[in-house]
């Protein structure tokens, strides 16, 4: 019985850090999303599907996110803050430059010139809108 408790102990003692890691792990969000234009739905596009998994393994979150000041003006992300849809900024009502102007546009800008410096066989359309 002292064996069995010895061991039990040693083992929840070699455990616990672990388990603590785990329960303090930030959520980062989903491995695979859809993004789909719901604002702007002038044509229905395609759904793009978009590996955020993938992404996040080697991107700071920044590279992608961002939130908006007062005054309108992007405001960098910084680390634990909460992250918004993008459609309510990016969207054809909200008076953004052409490139920003939907979120169809806004991704593309994003995505696609990040595609193009760094990969370009992935910046073809079926790529992502399968």
């Amino acid at each position: 019985m002292k064996k069995l408790l010895a061991c039990g102990t040693l083992l929840a003692l070699c455990c616990a850090p672990c388990l603590w890691g785990i329960a303090q792990a930030e959520d980062k969000g989903p491995a695979e999303i859809t993004l789909q234009s719901t604002i702007d739905p002038a044509k229905t596009p395609k759904p793009a599907q978009f590996p955020h998994g993938a992404h996040q393994a080697r991107l700071e979150c920044k590279t992608c996110h961002h939130s908006k000041g007062p005054d309108g003006k992007r405001v960098s992300y910084v680390e634990g803050q909460k992250i918004e849809k993008c459609e309510p900024c990016h969207n054809i009502k909200a008076g953004m430059p052409e490139n920003l102007s939907t979120f169809k546009n806004a991704a593309h800008a994003l995505c696609q010139d990040c595609h193009k410096k760094n990969k370009p066989e992935l910046a073809k359309c079926a790529v992502c809108h399968k």
